[in-house]
């Protein structure tokens, strides 16, 4: 077996995404210190961050840390979902003082009280919300995105002072489509089978891309790629599917108890994974009018519950990749509280039993997730497709 680890660690590029991926603060810390620009953070899932680092800023998504919640805990509700509860504890622990601005682009309720409380406890730094429109199959819809999109390139001209210019735009596209583009290389590989990553180690690498200048990233990845990644099939596990967690990463040690019980994951639709990636900016004369449609052809990709659009519907799409994987089953990772997906689950688990596709629901939270259970159920699913595949034979 030969993976990613094996032949890179302790090589410089993986070391350093697993460094950014485990510590962004540092990294931002440190970006700032070597550059002196200034660093906005922006909140999940579909800021343009395009628009930022045309105006010469450092986007960094702002991820979930792995501190207990204590200083924010009365901040939000506890029926609020993990994420948001550990972005009002840093917000209230000075953690999030390293941002310049923040920005913030969707409409979930829960992540617009956690803006509300990093407003309140960062009263001097500039808070933007400017929500995407969320019914995005009408006609309308992409005047609307595209207006928003300039709103946006407004309002972050006037943070640094100066106009974005069109062509300055159309080179950061380019930048982070190729990022994309790279990214994707690694799930092509793993989907069809050719090399073998863990979610693990993909995490790291669509994480890390979330806050690290775009370039460094970039140039990271193809040294990674350069080493010539291949591997041989895994034999005798489960080919599974890992879905949901829209918008902040599932725990490392949960994505390894699911290989550790047997299965190989396949494929996946986490934000953290597929759906960050699926969709470049196309080509259009004007890079404004370029960033609503990839908005819009972002939801068309990797289909979102959060997102209202008559014909494309997210089991569906789930029906059709798993059928181009050759995943046996799905786990389906949902943040505990999350409305969205906690509505669309039954619309998700009706496709899946009319396919007979096995599945399971795991419910992760920021602490406290019983490894030990949550084994126990992943190991029945797998004897469930097991004794499914002998009966088929």
């Amino acid at each position: 077996m030969v993976d990613i680890e094996d032949r890179v660690v302790p090589g410089r590029a993986i070391a350093r995404l697993t460094a950014v991926a485990g510590d962004p603060d540092a990294y931002v810390r440190e970006w700032k210190q070597r550059t002196g620009g200034r660093v906005i953070g922006a909140f999940p899932m579909n800021f343009p961050a395009e628009i930022a680092h045309a105006a010469g800023l450092l986007p960094v998504l702002i991820q979930e840390n792995r501190e207990t919640i204590t200083v924010g805990r009365n901040l939000l509700t506890e029926f609020y979902c993990g994420y948001t509860r550990n972005i009002a504890d840093q917000a209230a622990k000075g953690r999030l003082s390293i941002y310049d601005g923040f920005y913030n682009a969707d409409h979930c309720i829960q992540l617009l009280g956690a803006v509300d409380v990093t407003r309140e406890f960062e009263e001097d730094t500039p808070v933007y919300f400017g929500q995407l429109e969320t019914s995005i199959g009408s006609t309308w819809a992409i005047d609307k995105v595209q207006r928003k999109m300039a709103a946006f390139r407004a309002e972050i001209a006037g943070f640094v002072g100066h106009d974005i210019h069109d062509d300055d735009l159309r080179a950061s596209i380019e930048l982070f489509n190729e990022q994309r583009r790279l990214l994707r290389r690694f799930y092509d590989e793993r989907r069809s089978g050719n090399a073998y990553f863990s979610p693990a180690h993909l995490q790291v690498l669509v994480k890390s891309g979330m806050v690290m200048d775009r370039a460094e990233h970039i140039a990271l990845l193809q040294e990674v790629l350069q080493l010539g990644l291949s591997a041989e099939r895994q034999r005798g596990r489960i080919k599974v599917h890992l879905s949901g967690h829209f918008c902040h990463a599932p725990r490392t040690e949960l994505l390894e108890l699911i290989e550790e019980c047997g299965a190989q994951v396949v494929d996946d639709d986490l934000f953290h994974g597929t759906r960050w990636i699926a969709a470049d900016v196309p080509d259009a004369d004007d890079p404004i009018e370029a960033m609503a449609l990839w908005y819009l052809a972002r939801n068309v990709a990797v289909p979102c519950p959060t997102r209202v659009q008559h014909d494309v519907d997210w089991d569906g799409y789930l029906l059709d990749v798993l059928d181009g994987s050759g995943a046996e089953g799905l786990i389906v990772l949902m943040a505990k509280f999350c409305e969205p997906h906690m509505l669309y689950y039954p619309e998700l688990r009706k496709a899946l039993d009319s396919k007979g596709i096995p599945h399971l629901l795991i419910e992760t939270e920021h602490e406290g997730m019983p490894l030990e259970s949550m084994r126990t159920r992943i190991e029945a699913l797998l004897e469930r497709i097991r004794r499914r595949q002998a009966v088929l034979v």
